[in-house]
């Protein structure tokens, strides 16, 4: 029996022909409505997601030859691993083909808010002249705190090591840091104290809830920046909105929410200081071709063991 592939989420064309090459028969079925997936899913050996589709407990229990889960992208957010565990169904995602291009984001983002290029363009295409109220700053010289130092915080350092910025790192899961000619491992306090600019790079985590509240932001520097590129939930909202409005935050850059799209009239916004860009952070050419590229690899060579 052919070994057969769900694509419920788009995925780069070069991954769906490198699968049906290799033998296996690919469907490509996006944009399922969670009763139809639930309908679908029994006649597929695996199922390849990227944000969009939900693989819930009672889409894995629907999958009488489900042996496969592949999340193409960083985490598993939209995947119920510890349940697709209990029933015998592995899940991979792609962590590493993606990391340049959120990184390139997350700096972009810093050069953005530096420098206020997204407001200056919304001021401009609203016939103002601004000028002499976009003063900004150098990114040379600063402190950026990364939070996070995976494969994504490692590249951001490099890329900000090599603008002239001095970088600091925590991560809860380490106790020192893997690129140390680069980047110096401090504890969170320290890093909150002395950072000009703020870089999350984690996994949401809903025992622990947000790494960034209250708390932690009147640990900040007065005026520093800060950027999310990682999850919604790792910043509390509120807190940050709170924060910007008293100017202990000067401005932020958020490329996730914890509602995503944001409510209508979500105060965060509609801020002036926030910089905004709809969940982007893999969504280059380059990156969708390399996770594409991952999720076949890993789809052939699971179903290739599963044939044996």
């Amino acid at each position: 029996m052919a070994f057969r592939v769900l694509a419920s989420d788009p995925l780069d064309a070069g991954a769906i022909q490198a699968m049906r090459e290799a033998g296996l028969v690919v469907d490509e079925k996006t944009n399922l409505t969670p009763e139809a997936l639930v309908r679908e899913i029994a006649a597929y050996d695996a199922i390849v997601v990227r944000s969009a589709t939900k693989v819930k407990a009672e889409v894995i229990d629907a999958g009488a030859r489900l042996k496969l889960i592949v999340r193409a992208g960083v985490g598993l957010d939209n995947v119920d691993a510890a349940h697709a565990k209990e029933k015998g169904v592995e899940v991979r995602n792609t962590p590493g083909a993606s990391s340049n291009s959120v990184a390139e984001l997350a700096l972009g983002h810093m050069f953005s808010l530096a420098r206020h290029i997204g407001r200056a363009t919304a001021s401009m295409k609203a016939g103002k002249w601004e000028k002499k109220q976009l003063e900004g700053i150098e990114l040379e010289g600063k402190t950026l705190g990364i939070i996070g130092i995976g494969r994504i915080g490692q590249a951001l350092a490099k890329k900000a090591s090599a603008l002239g910025m001095k970088v600091l790192c925590y991560d809860a899961f380490l106790t020192d840091c893997p690129i140390p000619g680069i980047a110096r491992f401090v504890p969170l306090a320290e890093l909150l104290a002395e950072s000009d600019f703020i870089s999350l790079h984690i996994p949401y985590d809903a025992a622990r809830g947000a790494t960034l509240g209250e708390a932690e932001l009147a640990l900040v520097k007065p005026g520093v920046r800060i950027v999310n590129c990682a999850r919604g939930g790792v910043i509390d909202e509120a807190a940050l909105l709170r924060a910007l409005e008293s100017g202990r935050v000067a401005c932020a850059a958020l490329d996730v929410f914890g509602l995503e799209p944001p409510a209508a009239g979500n105060p965060l916004v509609a801020a002036e200081n926030v910089s905004l860009t709809p969940h982007i952070g893999a969504a280059t050419a380059e990156a969708q071709a390399r996770v594409g590229d991952e999720a076949a690899r890993i789809v052939i060579e699971f179903a290739k063991t599963a044939g044996k």
